[in-house]
Formats: structure tokens, sequence, C-alpha cells
């Protein structure tokens, strides 16, 4: 009989996955249908992800024309007992672009997890800060332990698949 899985214990394990990472990967699929993947860091506040992007980044104008943009988040290979089970969360998100002005509640948590002087310094670049709304996605921790992250309702749910 399998053992029974603890979905809070998940989810507490899936909310400091999240909480100890500072980059993602953002992934698109360009104009001419070509995969596009790039990295940034990133903070998630309010159940939203959020990038600031300079305009000159090759995925600025990705970011910009893109309905859905998929956001993943991988272990360090170093901690990663076995390199098939590799613990990871990824989305798929709507981005909006909201500029450079306001929001001091967003660019507060970006001074806090990042280097407060270095952020006032890209405030007075070309960047634009984005928000990224997660619209569904997967966390996996190893082997049969897949969850579907039930973004409405703030759950997890196992993915169990029959193989007969």
């Amino acid at each position: 009989m399998p053992k029974a899985i603890d979905i809070e214990q998940v989810k507490q394990n899936y909310e400091a996955f999240i909480q100890g990472k500072k980059n993602c990967v953002l992934s698109f699929v360009d104009g001419e249908g070509k995969p596009f993947s790039s990295t940034t860091p990133f903070i998630r506040l309010n159940g939203k992800f959020y990038v600031y992007i300079s305009r000159i980044a090759e995925h600025y104008q990705l970011m910009e024309q893109s309905e859905v943009v998929d956001l993943i988040c991988v272990a360090d290979e170093a901690v990663t007992a076995n390199p098939f089970a590799t613990e990871r969360a990824r989305w798929q998100c709507q981005p909006k672009n909201l500029g450079n002005e306001g929001h001091e509640e967003i660019f507060a948590a970006f001074d806090q997890l990042f280097n407060a002087k270095m952020m006032e310094m890209l405030r007075s670049l070309d960047f634009s800060l984005f928000e990224l709304t997660p619209l569904d996605g997967r966390y996996v921790v190893g082997f049969g332990k897949a969850f579907t992250i039930d973004i409405a309702n703030d759950t997890l749910i196992h993915v169990v698949i029959d193989k007969k």
C-alpha cells in the first residue's frame, strides 16, 4: 500500500522552496514559433511574481508581446540527489508591464531581497517592472511526487497516473 502523502507538509516545503529562490527561468515562444529562455531575478508577493527587466534584454520584447510566459525555479544541482527527480516548480503566467513608477511595496521587496543601492541605480535606467500572474503550475519533488498547483484554491493536488 502506498504511503500517504501529507499535503500540508508538501505545501510547506513548496513555500520554503520558492522563498529560497532569487532567480527564475523565463520561457517564451517568439513570433516565429521558436522557443527562447532566459534567467532573471524575481520576487514573489501576494501570490504574484515580479521581474525587473531592461529594455535591451532579449526577453523584454518577448515579455511585452506574450500572452503567457513560463516561469520555472529549479533546485541547485549540488543538493539534488537524483537529477531525474530534481525539485522544481513551474507556472504559466500572464505578464503585465507595470513600468517604473509607483509600486513602492514591490520595489521595497526587491530592495529587501537584493541590494537596495543596486535597485536604486537600476531604477534610474531603462528597466520596467513586470507582474506575472500565475494561471496554473506544477511542483515536482521526486518520483511519483508531482503536484498540480491549484492557484484559485491556494493548494496542491497530487498527480496520480494510472500505470495500467
